[in-house]
């Protein structure tokens, strides 16, 4: 980070989903887990379930990743300091990252290929050829398929040297799935194998040294290829002469074909007159020729039993030999992902060699609409799979004797542009809210056996599974359960309440266990919820089924639930894993506030928790009316006309007597709020100003004054004071941004009155923290004579959005001499990110 004024920032937490494409995810030899999240490549660690960084530099959304070495080349790569990375996204760029592992895992952007594709990249696959030499390939629905070599650097941080070995092109019909092996024997040549939309597979041969020549082709499956893997060469008799491609279909189907090295080219004929008739010799295949040598292709098996598409089949990864002489063993056992939600682990049997399902995971419930890929990783003890939902599902096998594949903890997130975010009351958990329709619920798990390495963060519910894209959030303030409203693509906003299963998992996530109130639990008679047909409201699930006068004495009503077999609300003891996520911890929908003509576009709630405003997207002054909701009876208590266009946020001052509103039409709104009943509220409009030249994205109120600052698609800014309760003046103009602002957020520094830092999230999606020193006339009033600003900490980029950033979130400050505070931050990078501050 880049600091100035003394505070330094540092990452805690990214939550993101993953894109939903097929070849998306890599499990690298270093093991580590590389995905592509909009148009960030996302690095997650399958062992602690955290997401270690995302690397900045696509222009699109990244469809495919490549660890070099990968996960198959693991034996070979122990020794390795450095590892490589390559991804490629939509726009058919692709960019080659480095991994210094000695070097407290630092990236670096090496280089992005020249010669890029026209169209989107589908497929990258590679090999390691020796310590310091690669060679992958890379194919686009554009119909071009281009084969590189790379040359790593021998010292740190030099440069990588790469040579473009031959382009194919494909016509039309573009080639989807790819595989890269070199051929047994030690001819030198390399096969690559390809397929498509025609249903063949394709194989190319050629030498290091380039021109691929196209040698045969595979036919048999009656659908799109979607994917290829090559094994590493398979030993028999001491000899490796063979080696197995393993290919799968939207036909449901997957082919194991063998690649075997011929003795003598002349003597083929003779050979195969002399044996008996097999079984082998009916589906023989084509010979594949190189240079001087050829390769008799056979189909050796045919794997039916998965129910829908195949999209990925995957060799487990060689392990070290022991044989003097073998670098290797390749293990005869494939890995398959289909949408059918299920993942299969393929082997032959052992005494009639036919291959057989010997294990399957998957079969998730029915909100998961399949995978898009499986891997293995390096070790081959825990398979990865990543669904429909930007989820991923983790099995590792815990057994001794026998195989036992048990779920582990993985990383989650929104899988589209999270829009809104908000910290509990207290600060225990962030919710956030997306255009993926879910709103999410992320803690620090204090109370995990392997906390050794600080915060470790998870999402621990999911209140809301919509069915229209959610734009804002706010949380209730004030005592009493915890509750939010929140705003989709719809004209009705919705209020939810925590369930008991929820407080009793958050009390045990955060360990706070004396502070549960006993109370709460004979207030909350509701334990979960429901999902109805239609997926738009939730209903509650009693905690007792019958609707009498509960028994205050103890849970025995716990067993007696109002049972649908869908939601079966628990208590989590350890962070949920994807299946609980998506059903058993939704919160019930208490009350909806209608009003709104239009699609509910802001929200936010007072500091006291007594009310909540709402805006919608606008064309005209009547519907871009501010509405003022009573919390408790949910009535509506005002509506405050002063824009023509939608308010894109709003925020109550810290003492809540004004309201301060921005909007789409380049104006900013004060409002003075009074309460004058128990659902009454008089308001006025104290200003109303032209701001900016162009849209105001955001707006923030200084936690310690009557001043507030504004960002603008104009690059700018500006900082603003109420003076003396009547009119406002503009006290600075911060120094032009380089991209416009879209987010903002004051948090005052308690140890000194009257200095802040302000937070500044702009359209590139870097941060930046300004530190603001309010300059008032004398120490009793809160007349503010001039603002003083500097740049505090510029974020690096390694740890920014790399898309627009939607809103910015202090965490209040747990004390008043608090040096250390937390910032929140969602993207449209499907990120949700949280910083720790030290001032």
């Amino acid at each position: 980070m880049s600091m100035n004024g003394g505070a330094e920032a540092r990452r805690v937490f990214i939550g993101a989903g993953c894109n939903r494409v097929v070849n998306n995810v890599s499990w690298g030899a270093c093991d580590l887990v590389a995905f592509g999240a909009q148009n960030a490549v996302a690095i997650f660690c399958p062992k602690n379930a955290q997401i270690l960084t995302t690397l900045p530099g696509h222009r699109a959304a990244v469809n495919c990743t490549q660890w070099l070495p990968s996960n198959k080349f693991a034996f070979k790569a122990e020794q390795l300091e450095r590892h490589y990375l390559l991804s490629g996204d939509a726009d058919g760029a692709i960019i080659l990252w480095e991994l210094s592992l000695i070097d407290r895992k630092q990236w670096r952007h090496v280089l992005q290929i020249p010669q890029s594709h026209k169209k989107g990249v589908t497929c990258i696959t590679g090999i390691m050829v020796s310590q310091n030499e690669a060679i992958f390939a890379s194919t686009s629905s554009d119909g071009a398929v281009y084969v590189w070599e790379l040359l790593f650097p021998s010292t740190p941080g030099g440069d990588c040297k790469l040579v473009c070995l031959e382009s194919l092109f494909v016509g039309s019909k573009p080639m989807v799935a790819l595989s890269l092996a070199e051929l047994p024997g030690n001819t030198g040549h390399i096969v690559l194998a390809m397929g498509g939309l025609d249903n063949k597979i394709h194989l190319y041969c050629g030498e290091r040294t380039g021109k691929f020549l196209r040698a045969c082709e595979l036919k048999g499956h009656t659908d799109w290829i979607r994917s290829l893997d090559f094994s590493l060469p398979i030993c028999t008799n001491g000899d490796a002469n063979s080696i197995l491609l393993v290919s799968s279909s939207q036909d449901k189907g997957i082919r194991i074909w063998k690649l075997a090295l011929q003795s003598s080219p002349c003597s083929i004929q003779g050979a195969y007159k002399k044996e008996e008739i097999s079984l082998a010799s009916y589906i023989e295949g084509p010979v594949l020729v190189a240079g001087s040598s050829s390769y008799q292709i056979s189909l050796e098996s045919l794997l039916i039993g998965h129910e829908d598409w195949v999209y990925s089949v995957e060799w487990q990864p060689p392990s070290s030999a022991s044989v003097e002489g073998i670098d290797f063993y390749q293990p005869q056992s494939i890995l398959s992902a289909s949408m059918d939600k299920t993942m299969m682990i393929w082997q032959p049997e052992k005494t009639s060699g036919i291959w057989m399902n010997v294990v399957t995971v998957g079969e998730l419930s029915h909100c998961a609409l399949g995978f898009y890929g499986g891997h293995w990783s390096p070790n081959g003890n825990s398979i990865l799979a990543h669904g429909y939902g930007g989820s991923f599902h983790l099995w590792k096998n815990v057994g001794v004797d026998l195989d036992n594949w048990q779920p582990q903890k993985v990383p989650s997130g929104h899988f589209a542009a999270v829009a809104d975010i908000a910290w509990a009351r207290s600060g225990e958990y962030i919710l956030s809210v997306s255009h993926d329709q879910t709103t999410r619920i992320f803690a620090s798990w204090q109370n995990e056996a392997s906390l050794r390495d600080g915060d470790s963060w998870h999402e621990i519910a999911r209140p809301q599974v919509h069915g229209h894209d959610m734009n804002c959030v706010t949380i209730i303030q004030g005592k009493g359960n915890h509750r939010f409203v929140s705003g989709a693509d719809e004209k009705v906003a919705r209020v939810f309440e925590a369930p008991l299963s929820f407080l009793k998992t958050l009390n045990y996530a955060t360990s706070q266990n004396s502070s549960f109130p006993e109370d709460l639990q004979v207030d909350v008679q509701i334990l979960g919820a429901n999902m109805s047909a239609l997926g738009l409201s939730q209903k509650p699930i009693y905690v007792q089924a019958t609707h009498e006068t509960p028994d205050r004495n103890g849970n025995d009503g716990l067993d007696t639930l109002e049972t649908i077999p869908d939601a079966v609300p628990t208590v989590l003891t350890e962070p949920p894993i994807e299946d609980q996520l998506a059903w058993h911890t939704l919160w019930p929908e208490s009350h909806k506030l209608y009003g709104h003509g239009n699609e509910l576009f802001s929200l936010c709630c007072d500091h006291k928790g007594t009310l909540v405003a709402s805006s919608c997207k606008a064309q005209s002054a009547a519907a871009a009316e501010i509405w003022l909701w009573q919390v408790g009876s949910w009535k509506a208590v005002g509506h405050l006309q002063s824009h023509s266009l939608t308010v894109t946020q709003m925020e109550f001052s810290h003492d809540d007597s004004m309201l301060l509103a921005v909007s789409r039409d380049r104006q900013f709104s004060v409002f003075t709020l009074k309460r004058t009943g128990i659902d009454e509220v008089s308001y006025q409009l104290l200003a109303r100003q032209e701001a900016h030249k162009r849209i105001i994205w955001s707006c923030a109120w200084n936690p310690n004054g009557h001043e507030f600052a504004t960002g603008s698609r104009d690059k700018t800014v500006k900082i603003w004071a109420v003076d003396q309760g009547s009119s406002v003046k503009q006290l600075i103009t911060l120094p032009l941004f380089n991209t416009s602002v879209t987010a903002l957020s004051w948090v005052g520094l308690g140890h000194q009155r009257n200095n802040g830092l302000l937070a500044v999230g702009m359209e590139s999606g870097l941060i930046e923290l300004w530190s603001l020193s309010v300059i008032r006339t004398d120490d009793c009033s809160f007349a503010a004579a001039g603002v003083a600003a500097t740049v505090a900490v510029r974020f690096d980029p390694f740890t920014c959005h790399v898309s627009a950033v939607n809103r910015l979130a202090w965490k209040n400050p747990e004390s008043e001499d608090s040096r250390n505070i937390q910032l929140a931050s969602c993207g449209a990078d499907h990120c949700v990110r949280v910083f720790e501050v030290k001032c």
